[in-house]
């Protein structure tokens, strides 16, 4: 399934600024950066929830917000791209 995840860290603070690039990293390792602070990440059930558990325990709920959404696995019908840096298809053979 298709989890497009957004994130607003405030970075007023040196440890909002470390919070913000924990929070980047963490979700690179399960998906692509689409925009700033915006991720596809194509998971499973058991890799959304730990990836929600993970990002849970990064941030600061009083200053952050994290959003999640659920696209299903028919996703492909439901996002559209218009102008440049294109995506890669998440799913799609590997070449090295």
């Amino acid at each position: 399934m298709l989890i497009l995840i957004t994130y607003d860290v405030s970075t007023s603070s040196a440890e909002g600024r470390r919070r913000l690039t924990r929070v980047s990293k963490k979700c690179l390792d399960y998906g692509q950066r689409v925009q700033n602070s915006v991720f596809e990440c194509i998971l499973d059930t058991t890799q959304f929830r730990r990836l929600k558990y993970e990002l849970e325990e990064l941030i600061d709920t009083e200053k952050d917000s994290l959003r999640f959404y659920n696209l299903g696995d028919k996703y492909k019908t439901k996002v559209e791209h218009l102008g440049i840096k294109h995506s890669y298809d998440m799913e799609g053979p590997l070449i090295l």
